[in-house]
């Protein structure tokens, strides 16, 4: 069975964002970059579906910059076994990008494609969806827990209101959650290894995508900055402070 894990490049977690001084949008200049942490969830998961024997191949793909290149590399020391950038500069929104998983998907015909659930950066929770939606294949979102049987798929999926355990024949669409694993860190003779493992690098209009957005970003601003908090030495203090000052009741 093979396998393909979309994979996004997004400034790391631990990285305090900036906004341009234009308000144009965020400061990616001399800024760490990483996997979307949801996307090395979905690599993991790949990469134990191997190891279990059910999956032959993980394929891995990205949409940005030839950066990304650095992300896919890091997918591939993890376990992945090729990859392909569609090599684009263009800001995409998750439209243009599900249309862009779209035709990799035609081209590779994997029997089950993995994405985590959003990116951390924009946080849209739209492209699994999207991508579901175009190529008709079911679609298990938000999963905790994957298991493949036969022709079939069983994902675990998180809900308001608990779990909730849906069967998916395959070809199918999983997006995954924090709580699918705890992905592994790659080890230096992997990382070795990955420098020799096959890239591929396509454009869209190869792909025969238009990725024209629709939506344009206006402005972006950085979160107003929060007064600090103070101590009270009783509740009735808190209660006249609430009352008179924050006028919350």
């Amino acid at each position: 069975m093979k396998v393909l894990v979309a994979v996004k490049r997004v400034v790391d977690y631990n990285v305090k964002v900036r906004v341009k001084a234009d308000n144009s949008g965020v400061d990616l200049a001399n800024v760490k970059m990483s996997m979307n942490p949801f996307c090395e969830i979905a690599v993991e998961e790949a990469v134990r579906l191997k190891e279990k024997g059910v999956a032959s191949e993980i394929v891995v793909v990205s949409i940005g910059p030839a950066t990304a290149q650095e992300q896919l590399r890091t997918a591939l020391a993890l376990g992945a076994d090729r990859a392909i950038l569609v090599e684009s500069s263009d800001e995409l929104n998750s439209l243009a990008v599900a249309k862009l998983l779209k035709a990799v998907v035609d081209k590779e015909q994997p029997q089950l494609v993995i994405l985590g659930k959003q990116a951390i950066d924009s946080d849209n929770n739209q492209t699994g969806q999207m991508l579901a939606a175009l190529s008709g294949y079911a679609q298990g979102t938000f999963a905790s827990k994957v298991e493949v049987a036969g022709d079939k798929v069983n994902v675990t999926r998180e809900i308001d209101g608990g779990l909730q355990t849906v069967a998916l024949n395959l070809p199918a669409i999983v997006t995954t959650d924090l709580r699918l694993n705890e992905p592994r860190y790659a080890s230096l003779p992997n990382i070795m290894k990955a420098k020799k493992k096959p890239l591929e690098v396509v454009t869209p209009e190869a792909l025969g995508v238009a990725t024209t957005s629709s939506v344009k970003t206006l402005k972006v601003e950085a979160p107003a900055t929060r007064s600090a908090g103070i101590k009270v030495k009783s509740v009735a203090e808190l209660v006249e402070k609430l009352k008179n000052e924050a006028k919350v009741i």
